[in-house]
C-alpha cells in the first residue's frame, strides 16, 4: 500500500521536458560532441594563403586528423567552443589562460616523416602586436626597436594551443641536417626535391605585349606584371622548363639569390651565418636527447628552443651560460623539433625566418581535401574545382 501510493507520487512529480528544454539539451550535446572530434579526432581548416601552392591552393578546405601523431590534450583547457583564440564579432579573448596544463599526447599510429604536410601552432606566435597580427612581432622589432613596437601597438601574449595555426611541408625531420643552396632543400647532405612543388620565382620577357595569360594561371603561375612585355612568374621548375619552350617567350631569368647576399631577417638571424631565402648554412634540427655544447657557435640557433620551448632559465655570464641557475657546458634537448618550409618557396613565410617547430606546437596531419573554390570564377560552379575534391594530400 505504501509501496504504491509513494511510485504514485512520483509518477505524478514527473515533468515532462519543455521544447525550450529539450533544444538546450541537443545543442549542448552537439557542442560536445563536435568539441571532442574536433580536439581528439578531425578538424576542418582553410588555407588563406598561397605559400603551399602547387600542393595546397587558396580556397582548399581540408580535413586535419588529429589521430595520426596522437592527439595533443588541450593545453588551454578554458576556452569558447569552436573559436581558436579570438571571439567573433567580439575580438575579445576565446580563452582563459589563467589555468595551464602541461603538454601531453594522446598515442599516435605514425611519427611525422620527412615530408609530410603539417599542421602546427606558429612558434613565434607567443608574441602578438594586436593591431598587426599579420605580421610577426619578432620582425617587427628586428625592423626597427622594441620600445617603438611597444609604443605604438598593443602587445599581448598567446598559450602555445592558441598561437596562429599554420600549415607547411616537414622537410627535415629531429636529428636531420638541413641546408639550402641555389633554391634547392637538402637533408643530411643529400638534395630533396620536390617533383610538382617549390615553386620559386623568375622573370619572363615575352617578344609580344598581346598574351593570353589564362592559359598560363590555369596550369599554375602565379602572375605579377612589371612592365608591358615583362612578369614575374611563380612555378615550380618543371612548369618553367615548359614555358621556355613557348615561342612567345623572349627570356627567362631567375630570381633566386645569390649565395654570398645576406638577410638579417633569415634564422638564426646571425651576421656570422649569412643566409637568405634561397640559401642558409647547415642546421641540426634538434631530437629529443640529443646534447648540444652551449657556444657561440650554437647558441644564435638553439637558444631560444632552450630558453622559451623548453621553458629554462637561461642567463649569459661573460663567456659562460647559467643554465636554471648553474654554470652549464651542454644542453640535453626534452623534444623532437621540425623544419617546416612552404612549397611556394618565395612566398611563404617559415623555418627559414623563425626556426625550429617544436612537438608540442604539433596538431595534426592534413589528410585530405573535402571542398576546393576559386574566388577568380564568376559562376558557383565553375568556382569549384572539381577535380581537387576528395583528393588525398601528399
Amino acid at each position: 500500500m505504501n509501496y504504491k501510493f509513494w511510485k504514485r507520487k512520483k509518477n505524478a512529480s514527473a515533468k515532462k521536458k519543455s521544447k525550450s528544454r529539450e533544444w538546450f539539451d541537443a545543442i549542448i550535446f552537439a557542442v560536445i560532441a563536435a568539441t571532442i572530434i574536433r580536439v581528439f579526432l578531425i578538424e576542418a581548416y582553410t588555407i588563406p594563403t598561397p605559400s603551399m601552392e602547387r600542393s595546397l591552393m587558396v580556397g582548399d578546405f581540408l580535413f586535419v586528423s588529429k589521430v595520426n601523431y596522437g592527439a595533443r590534450v588541450p593545453m588551454t583547457p578554458v576556452a569558447f567552443p569552436f573559436a581558436h583564440h579570438t571571439m567573433p564579432l567580439f575580438g575579445t579573448k576565446a580563452y582563459y589562460d589563467g589555468i595551464q596544463w602541461k603538454y601531453r599526447r594522446l598515442p599516435g599510429f605514425q611519427k611525422i616523416k620527412r615530408n609530410d604536410v603539417v599542421v602546427f601552432n606558429f612558434p613565434e606566435g607567443d608574441t602578438v602586436a594586436l593591431e598587426a597580427q599579420n605580421d610577426n612581432y619578432y620582425q617587427m622589432v628586428r625592423r626597427s626597436s622594441r620600445e617603438q613596437v611597444h609604443a605604438n601597438f598593443t602587445i599581448d601574449a598567446r598559450p602555445v594551443d592558441k598561437r596562429e595555426n599554420f600549415i607547411k611541408r616537414a622537410v627535415a625531420i629531429a636529428g636531420d641536417t638541413v641546408s639550402m643552396r641555389e633554391g634547392l632543400v637538402y637533408v643530411n647532405g643529400v638534395a630533396s626535391p620536390m617533383p610538382g612543388t617549390g615553386g620559386n620565382s623568375y622573370l619572363v620577357e615575352f617578344n609580344t605585349a598581346d598574351i593570353n595569360f589564362k592559359g598560363y594561371r590555369d596550369q599554375g603561375f602565379e602572375i605579377m606584371q612589371v612592365d608591358e612585355t615583362t612578369y614575374q612568374f611563380d612555378g615550380t621548375p618543371d612548369l618553367i622548363a615548359e614555358l621556355k619552350q613557348s615561342s612567345a617567350v623572349k627570356k627567362v631569368t631567375s630570381l633566386m639569390m645569390s649565395p654570398s647576399e645576406f638577410d638579417i631577417s633569415i634564422f638564426p638571424h646571425d651576421p656570422n651565418r649569412p643566409g637568405n631565402i634561397d640559401n642558409f648554412m647547415p642546421i641540426i634540427v634538434p631530437k629529443k636527447g640529443w646534447t648540444v655544447k652551449l657556444d657561440a657557435t650554437t647558441m644564435p640557433m638553439y637558444e631560444r628552443a632552450i630558453r622559451i620551448y623548453e621553458g629554462n632559465k637561461l642567463e649569459k655570464a661573460g663567456n659562460d651560460w647559467i643554465l636554471n641557475g648553474t654554470k652549464a657546458d651542454t644542453y640535453t634537448f626534452k623534444m623532437d623539433y621540425y623544419w617546416m618550409m612552404g612549397d611556394n618557396r618565395h612566398h611563404s613565410a617559415d623555418s627559414r625566418l623563425w626556426g625550429f617547430v617544436p612537438e608540442d606546437h604539433i596538431v595534426g596531419k592534413a589528410v585530405f581535401i573535402w571542398m576546393s573554390i576559386n574566388d577568380r570564377s564568376d559562376s558557383f560552379f565553375k568556382k569549384i574545382r572539381w577535380n581537387r575534391l576528395l583528393k588525398g594530400i601528399n
